[in-house]
C-alpha cells in the first residue's frame, strides 16, 4: 500500500491552528494528498501551547502519545489524566469531548488518526534492538533519537523526529541511547476495502 519512503522532518509543512492554540504538521497520509475530508489514516506531529478543547472528528479512532513536555487529558468527561513523554499512548473517540492543558510549557505529541471501520491504529515505543514486521500493513517509524533502520538491504539513518514508512519486509530499529527512542506506528486494514 505504501511504497518505503523516508519522511525528513525538515521537509514538513506546519499548519498554526485556527484557535492559535497550537501548530500540526503532518507526517503521512492515506490516500496521498487526502484531506481532513477524505483520509483514511494519518499520522502527525502536533505542538499544544495553551489549554483548550480538541478538534471534533466524526467517524475517527485516535491515538495519541506525548513525544515532549506534560499534558493534562479530559476525555468525555472523566477525571483529568496526565501524560508526558513516559507514559503510554491514549485510545480515544474523534466524537469525545477532550480538552487539553498542557502542564509547565508547550507539548509536542503523536498523533495517528484512522477512519473508524476501514483502519485500525497500533503505537509502540521503541527503545532500539526490535525487529518489525509489517504483514502487509502500513509501519511508520517515527524517531525521537537518532535511529539507524535496516530494511530490504538498505540503512536509513533518522534523526529526531524524522520518520520512515514501508508496508512489506521487516525493519530492524538500532539506537545508541537507552530509554524511549522512537514509536512505531501501524495501520492496520479493517473490513473489505479494495487493496491498492
Amino acid at each position: 500500500m505504501t511504497e518505503a519512503k523516508f519522511l525528513p522532518a525538515a521537509q514538513r509543512v506546519t499548519t498554526p491552528w485556527k484557535n492559535g492554540g497550537g501548530s500540526t504538521a503532518e507526517v503521512i497520509v492515506y490516500p496521498p494528498d487526502a484531506d481532513f475530508t477524505s483520509f483514511l489514516w494519518r499520522l502527525s506531529i502536533a505542538t499544544v501551547a495553551t489549554p483548550g478543547p480538541f478538534s471534533h472528528f466524526a467517524g475517527i479512532d485516535r491515538t495519541l502519545a506525548v513525544i515532549a513536555g506534560d499534558i493534562a487529558l479530559t476525555i468525555d468527561g472523566a477525571p483529568a489524566i496526565r501524560i508526558d513523554e513516559r507514559a503510554a499512548p491514549v485510545d480515544f473517540s474523534g466524537e469525545a469531548p477532550v480538552d487539553g492543558t498542557p502542564v509547565g510549557g508547550p507539548v509536542m505529541d503523536l498523533n495517528a488518526m484512522v477512519q473508524r471501520g476501514h483502519f485500525a491504529a497500533e503505537m509502540i515505543a521503541l527503545s532500539g534492538g526490535e525487529t518489525l514486521e509489517s504483514d502487509g500493513d502500513t509501519l511508520v517509524i517515527v524517531a525521537l533519537a537518532p535511529l539507524t533502520l535496516s530494511h530490504q538491504g538498505k540503512t536509513v539513518a533518522l534523526e529526531r523526529l524524522d520518520a520512515f514508512a514501508a508496508s512489506a519486509g521487516p525493519i530492524g530499529v538500532a539506537a545508541s541511547g537507552a530509554g524511549r527512542n522512537g514509536f512505531a506506528v501501524r495501520f492496520i486494514r479493517q473490513g473489505n476495502l479494495a487493496q491498492s
